[in-house]
């Protein structure tokens, strides 16, 4: 393969380079300026704080991405769409976190296990805000969603991913970092979002045979 088709056929892999550039916003958001409220129920404080759960937390993004360059292998029409739901869920949620800033409280850590360490270097290098909705959990949830409605979903890779990213779900809140609120908030994004883009995909669809036709009709 020549290095042009080699170019050609990695160029699409050129969109993740977007996860940057969120990342950059998301550090901006991530500060309290007036108020800010609290989503946490009972049911929140009545669950435990599992120092084990911080390693699928932490190897979150890695995950991510690993799906995306999954999608990307199987079906360039899913890895667009992962790309597109993730870039208007995560706008969306920095929309949120600028006029409505959440906290959760954090429990006090005890101990130098590497399990309590990790947890510690999560909470230093997170501020306790941008927490509804979780991002964690919609991009979770999202690799999960995209890959039921592929056609190259199989009882193996929907095992592992809903494995994967039910464990990172659940990691937001067994090590405090979201509230249970912030997961139902980040899957109902993902729904909506994704049944925008399908409508959206389906006008350019229909839209494009009648261009086709304008264009030959004007070459005629």
């Amino acid at each position: 393969m020549t290095w042009k088709l080699r170019g050609k056929k990695y160029a699409p892999l050129l969109g993740m380079l977007i996860f940057p550039i969120l990342g950059a916003i998301y550090a901006l958001t991530n500060k309290v300026d007036d108020k800010v409220y609290h989503l946490m129920t009972p049911l929140d404080h009545a669950i435990p704080f599992v120092k084990y759960f911080a390693l699928p937390y932490a190897v979150w993004i890695f995950y991510i991405y690993v799906c995306i360059v999954y999608f990307y292998r199987k079906d360039l029409r899913v890895y667009y769409r992962s790309l597109i739901v993730y870039t208007l869920s995560a706008l969306a949620c920095y929309l949120v976190y600028s006029v409505f800033q959440t906290t959760v409280p954090r429990p006090v850590l005890t101990g130098e296990d590497p399990f309590t360490r990790l947890v510690s270097y999560l909470y230093h290098r997170d501020q306790p805000y941008n927490c509804f909705p979780s991002i964690h959990s919609f991009s979770s949830y999202m690799v999960f969603r995209l890959l039921a409605g592929s056609k190259f979903r199989s009882r193996l890779n929907l095992a592992l991913v809903g494995s994967m990213s039910g464990l990172i779900i659940l990691s937001t809140l067994f090590i405090k970092q979201h509230a249970i609120m912030d997961v139902l908030a980040a899957v109902l994004l993902v729904e909506v979002v994704i049944a925008v883009v399908v409508i959206a995909e389906r006008l350019v669809a229909r839209q494009a045979p009648a261009r086709e036709r304008s264009r030959g009709t004007y070459g005629a």
